[in-house]
């Protein structure tokens, strides 16, 4: 059944199913919704916090049964309400929105660190549906904020796949920089593609590292987003606007942007705010 840009566009009402608190200021908030059940990996949807905001937030869980989840870290006003929901309160969603992460089988990494590690849950998922070989670089400054890692590896024992933990405080796995750990890793091997979100400042080390070996790379970028249908222009970056032609952006793209990419974005009152 096809989806229109109207029934995306149209605000649905829906209850959070289950909450679960992941870190000490990330929670999971799964919800049912048909539409962003036929969501792609890397789409985002808006979320409406009644009298409060509506905000963009990344799936990360898509399931056919009509489950979805979003992992949320409490940094401001909208996600605080959020983190205040509980089972059965209510929520707005629009979407899902913008383009998704384009698969590619055989020799992959994917690098991600804090909450962008959100998106990447789902498309490794589907990326080991198609038996590609991934290796999964999972960043966070202390063991107690590294997202997913059960349920990764729960996926990846399915393939010929890894997870490399890393913590910038070494209490887990590889003391470091998940963007460091990468580059070690494509210094030794060829890979098809490079998939990351995260901290800009860590995406963009790694597109200078892609471009540096030559690799492939899909980063999905964030930015203010109010609209999500290209209207305000928010959250444009260079000549794209991140709702409509991303949040997705490929080599060809960040090499475009490269100017601002990593370096800064606009804020509420569209002044240009240092990464």
């Amino acid at each position: 059944m096809s989806v229109s840009p109207t029934d995306i566009n149209r605000l649905r009402v829906t209850k959070i199913c289950e909450t679960k608190r992941e870190t000490s200021t990330v929670k999971t908030f799964t919800f049912h919704d048909r539409l962003c059940s036929k969501a792609k990996p890397g789409q985002f949807v808006m979320v409406w916090i009644p009298g409060i905001d509506e905000v963009p937030m990344s799936l990360s869980a898509i399931n056919p049964n009509g489950l979805s989840s979003m992992t949320v870290a409490e940094v401001g006003e909208a996600t605080r309400a959020l983190h205040q929901k509980r089972t059965r309160d209510i929520l707005g969603i629009r979407g899902p929105y913008g383009n998704s992460f384009t698969l590619v089988k055989d020799n992959i990494v994917v690098v991600g660190g804090g909450t962008g590690l959100a998106p990447l849950a789902p498309l490794i998922e589907k990326l080991a549906d198609s038996h590609a070989r991934i290796t999964f670089v999972a960043g966070a400054k202390t063991l107690d904020e590294i997202l997913f890692l059960d349920r990764m590896r729960a996926v990846l024992s399915r393939t010929d796949g890894k997870v490399v933990a890393v913590t910038e405080d070494g209490s887990y796995g590889v003391r470091g920089l998940a963007s460091d750990v990468a580059e070690q890793l494509l210094a030794k091997e060829r890979f098809d593609m490079i998939y990351t979100c995260g901290p800009e400042e860590m995406m963009y080390k790694m597109f200078l590292q892609a471009e540096r070996h030559k690799a492939p790379i899909q980063a999905s970028l964030e930015r203010l987003m109010r609209c999500a249908i290209g209207l305000c222009g928010s959250c444009v970056i260079g000549r794209y606007r991140v709702c409509k032609d991303g949040p997705v952006f490929s080599s060809s793209r960040l090499r475009e942007v490269k100017e601002e990419f990593g370096r800064f974005k606009r804020g509420s009152t569209g002044q240009d705010v240092a990464i």
